[in-house]
């Protein structure tokens, strides 16, 4: 059957990939315009785009879902299934309607759990002991279809938003083939999910790496971890802008203010929080490089009591 793909990210890079493997044709490819990217502010296309160009693919990048040329392209392509993986914005009922199966999501959340844009790193942030990928039929309403398939996997002690998205990645891809394989047998009953269980991870937005630090130890460290690549956890030490790249939960005497640094020599920089204390043990100040705790404390100033 002909399938058309839509998505953006490298996520969706890795099932596209996968799926040009198997043996139902992509006809072409949906995906964001090409962005200025990193610090030179490159235009760079995205990796779905690399990945279909290289095959040869057909491939669309419209600004606006509803642009008539975009949808006349769309129709011609005639596909019998449209597969969207983090493409990365809301499909019309034009759109959802096209394909005679419908539009097959790959969403990395366990559904009804983490609907929305960032369910990995909230994940990692609300300190989740497992996480998953569900695919699911897409309908109108905000990744609230009815679920297909769904596969489950732990959360490491350590995890962070990018290394547990290394994980699902091929875990998507994998289930993303199984579900069109049944799906051509008829042999998959989609389920509707329980909209009494439903909570969202909503788009991050880097306002949200600023930490708090009359939170407990325990959930900034998970922060750290969860907004790790993006947008990162940071603060301010002296009027300039300090991320905190990885962090550990340390026990400390009562009494102390949050934000209070409590130790500060050649071997730890340890923070009061609302609870217990943090240890820093990867920071990088702003226009410098990461450099471990004791590295950055050899050219920084950082006196016990300071505040951050």
């Amino acid at each position: 059957m002909q399938i058309v793909f839509m998505g953006t990210p490298e996520v969706a890079a890795v099932s596209l990939a996968r799926l040009l493997e198997g043996s139902d044709p992509v006809v072409g490819v949906v995906t964001q315009p090409d962005r200025a990217a990193g610090r030179g502010q490159t235009v760079m296309p995205s990796p779905v785009r690399k990945v279909a160009e290289r095959q040869g693919i057909a491939v669309l990048t419209p600004e606006k879902m509803r642009d008539p040329a975009f949808l006349s392209a769309l129709n011609q392509w005639a596909p019998q299934l449209i597969v969207v993986v983090a493409y990365g914005r809301i499909l019309p009922r034009q759109i959802l309607d096209l394909p005679p199966l419908g539009c097959l999501n790959v969403h990395y959340s366990l559904l009804p759990k983490y609907r929305g844009a960032a369910p990995v790193a909230w994940a990692v942030v609300n300190g989740e002991e497992k996480s998953g990928v569900t695919t699911m039929q897409l309908v109108e309403k905000m990744d609230a279809g009815p679920v297909f398939l769904q596969r489950e996997i732990p959360l490491a002690p350590d995890e962070t938003a990018g290394s547990l998205q290394a994980k699902l990645a091929p875990v998507g891809a994998a289930l993303l083939m199984e579900t069109i394989a049944k799906l051509k047998a008829g042999s998959l009953t989609p389920r509707a999910q329980n909209e009494q269980e439903a909570t969202y991870a909503p788009m991050l937005k880097k306002e949200d790496g600023s930490i708090d630090w009359r939170l407990p130890a325990v959930a900034i460290e998970r922060r750290v971890r969860g907004l790790s690549p993006w947008p990162s956890a940071y603060t301010q030490l002296d009027g300039k802008l300090l991320k905190i790249h990885r962090a550990t939960v340390i026990t400390s005497e009562p009494g102390r203010t949050p934000g209070e640094v409590v130790r500060a020599d050649k071997f730890a920089l340890w923070i009061a929080t609302g609870e217990a204390a943090l240890s820093l043990d990867e920071v990088q100040l702003e226009n410098k490089k990461r450099l471990p705790a004791a590295d950055f404390l050899r050219g920084a100033k950082i006196e016990k009591g300071a505040r951050l």
